[in-house]
């Protein structure tokens, strides 16, 4: 009979303390949603300049190492990307004195919305260009941060190597 007692007795504290752990769980973190005053910068810009180390490809052709200016021009990117604001892919343009070197796909990230997307890595600083080749060299990242929107370019490696001037 005590037996029974002693299992009633481990059952009864077992069931109080499940009861405890199950009343401090916790509801996940709300998820932080898209801002609606995220807008567009419009118009070409001019990013400023960038040192590409090695060469890549840009729209498909070889982009040699060297220094670029990168402008945004107002040209929206096609195809549209599903779920992807229109004037948030555009094209920019690599020139060195003054010719248009490459071209390339640029998305925009503006500044109310930036907090929400960049977290692991430190953003570029302002009005500098932060130039990364990525995990696995296989693409090289041109990052400018300019009036607190980010423009972020993404090269495949593989073109030539030869710097140009």
């Amino acid at each position: 009979m005590r037996k029974q007692w002693v299992v009633v007795g481990i059952l009864t504290a077992a069931i109080f303390t499940a009861g405890d752990v199950l009343a401090q769980h916790k509801a996940p973190k709300q998820q932080p949603t898209t801002t609606e005053e995220a807008k567009a910068p419009t118009g070409a810009i001019t990013l400023g300049t960038a040192r590409i180390m090695r060469g890549v490809t840009a729209d498909g052709k070889p982009l040699p190492a060297g220094t670029y200016q990168v402008r945004v021009t107002e040209q929206v990117s096609k195809p549209d990307v599903v779920g992807q604001t229109a004037e948030l892919e555009r094209w920019a343009e690599f020139l060195q004195r003054g010719e248009v070197r490459g071209r390339e796909v640029v998305t925009i990230v503006p500044a109310a919305e930036a907090r929400l997307v960049i977290k692991d890595t430190p953003p570029a600083a302002g009005g500098a260009a932060k130039v990364q080749v990525l995990r696995g060299n296989e693409y090289v990242r041109v990052w400018f941060n300019r009036g607190g929107n980010h423009y972020i370019i993404n090269l495949p490696t593989g073109a030539t190597e030869t710097p140009t001037r």
